[in-house]
């Protein structure tokens, strides 16, 4: 990357669970990465013997960790890869510091952004992330799902699109796929409608992201439903005036397509799905919730994904 005019040369990376560690481990190839982790054990462990990646690649990074801010010097780039349930308070952790740095969002759904730019002025990139895996341990996570990182600068104060650019051709030389756009909202909202509609059916459904999502041949196929959710948040998006980057059905057929074509037993777990079943806290308020909300304040009706957006906090709610 020298002879580049390259800037981005230290990243912290925010949380170190399946993404963050993905992001860890990769970047570490590139440049100097610490990473903040929200237990002591973690970052001792990760000092002690470092991060190792598997699966869609065979890698071990060494990483600076720490569990306290404090222990985190400056850096160029702040990326923060915790689940939009926790950050209110992981944003609130970070405030005062990273002066220089820009800071990339990564969570699911709407409104990351907003809750990071409280607590600071940072130049914030928008991102979505279709990559996944398996946390195996504190210092060992699985790559499964090799897609993209899009990115874009925050309409409400990003950065310049060449930083943005820079760190896409980082991720890309780190050995993960990345695309940087001049506006990440068509991106942003096809993932949201079509997280809306797969992440709601299966966490109420107990179902992986399996073929009968995309069914429609009979009249009790689960297709008709993520069909009915997903045309709902394109009306939405219609009436928010965004044109989708990628059409929320097609890349719910392409999912389970390609599952398939992975290995037979395989079937991936959308994160909704792998909270209920640990009985977490959902990200339902930033995905469906937050599609039935814009439809309520553009005057879109969208009765399906209000709908499924209750079911979701009534089952948070039967485990109080």
């Amino acid at each position: 990357m020298t002879g580049m005019g390259r800037t981005i040369e230290s990243v912290c990376v925010v949380g170190a669970g399946t993404i963050g560690s993905l992001y860890a481990g990769h970047l570490a190839q590139v440049a100097e990465v610490t990473v903040l982790t929200r237990r002591q054990e973690q970052a001792t462990a990760l000092n002690e013997s470092g991060l190792r990646v598997s699966g869609k690649s065979d890698l071990r990074a060494r990483v600076t960790a720490s569990h306290e801010p404090d222990g985190i010097d400056d850096v160029d780039l702040a990326i923060v890869a915790c689940k939009a349930v926790d950050l209110p308070r992981t944003a609130e952790r970070l405030e005062g510091r990273f002066r220089r740095a820009a800071v990339m969002t990564v969570q699911n759904g709407l409104g990351a952004e907003e809750v990071v730019r409280l607590h600071g002025e940072w130049p914030l990139i928008s991102a979505v992330t279709f990559m996944s895996g398996t946390r195996r341990s504190d210092t060992h996570v699985e790559y499964e799902l090799d897609t993209a990182t899009w990115m874009g600068p925050y309409m409400g104060g990003g950065p310049p699109y060449e930083t943005v650019q820079e760190l896409e051709r980082l991720l890309i030389a780190g050995g993960l796929e990345a695309e940087a756009m001049p506006d990440l909202r068509p991106a942003q909202w096809s993932k949201l409608i079509f997280n809306s509609a797969v992440n709601g059916v299966s966490a109420l459904t107990d179902l992986p992201h399996v073929h009968a999502f995309a069914e429609e041949q009979e009249f009790a196929d689960l297709g008709h439903l993520l069909r009915g959710l997903i045309d709902e948040g394109k009306a939405v998006a219609v009436a928010a005036g965004i044109e989708l980057h990628d059409d929320p059905w097609e890349m719910n057929v392409r999912a389970v397509t390609r599952g398939e074509t992975r290995r037979s037993d395989y079937a991936h777990v959308p994160s909704m799905l792998a909270d209920v079943r640990a009985r977490r806290p959902t990200e339902v308020d930033y995905i469906s919730g937050a599609l039935a909300r814009e439809g309520e304040r553009l005057g879109v009706a969208a009765p399906l994904n209000t709908a499924v957006y209750r079911l979701v906090k009534a089952r948070e709610a039967s485990w109080r």
